[in-house]
């Protein structure tokens, strides 16, 4: 199997902002765009840290972008500032479409990033040395205080997949939940 790029599985926008501005696929709010998202996520460098951000090789995630028109289901979440996901686990069915509608409760930014778990970990590591980055990729959003946001992903089959915040020192609060996929 071929390994890929962590955000490689995501070539279709499926992420919605619902208020605010959203941004382009392959585009991060610091307006640095990278054309050919489709295949691999491009090397790009930030000052003098010539750290690949997103080359993060390793296991493919469970589902894909969904289709907004044949969402099953409506899961609603909050992101607060005690780092918390409300809710923290939610179970779905394999093959079911879920538009997450999240807002953002808190008075600082929060993320919501699907991927495996060992990825979203190295990726916390990245953001450590990169906080300027902010995800919009259609596997995640980034929301602003007070700001609500759409997520609609496909889950392919049984599993567990997991979301996290990865805004600098949020994951290792503890901001993590999981997807379990019957």
């Amino acid at each position: 199997m071929m390994k890929r790029a962590f955000f490689s599985v995501f070539a279709a926008a499926s992420a919605m902002a619902v208020a605010g501005t959203p941004l382009a696929a392959g585009q991060h709010s610091d307006d640095h765009a990278h054309p050919g998202h489709g295949q691999q996520m491009q090397q790009h460098m930030h000052g003098s840290d010539a750290a690949d951000h997103h080359s993060v090789a390793g296991a493919e995630v469970n589902g894909r972008p969904g289709d907004p028109a044949k969402v099953s289901r409506v899961v609603d979440m909050t992101m607060d500032d005690t780092m918390r996901f409300t809710p923290e686990r939610i179970t779905v069915q394999a093959g079911e479409t879920v538009r997450f509608f999240l807002k953002n409760t808190g008075r600082v930014p929060h993320e919501f990033v699907i991927g495996p778990m060992d990825e979203l970990r190295e990726h916390a590591e990245m953001m450590r040395r990169m906080p300027e980055m902010k995800h919009e990729e259609p596997n995640s959003i980034t929301l602003a205080p007070r700001q609500i946001g759409a997520v609609v992903w496909q889950f392919d089959r049984p599993g567990t997949v997991d979301f996290a915040c990865l805004v600098p020192g949020h994951f290792e609060a503890g901001m993590v939940g999981k997807v379990l996929v019957e």
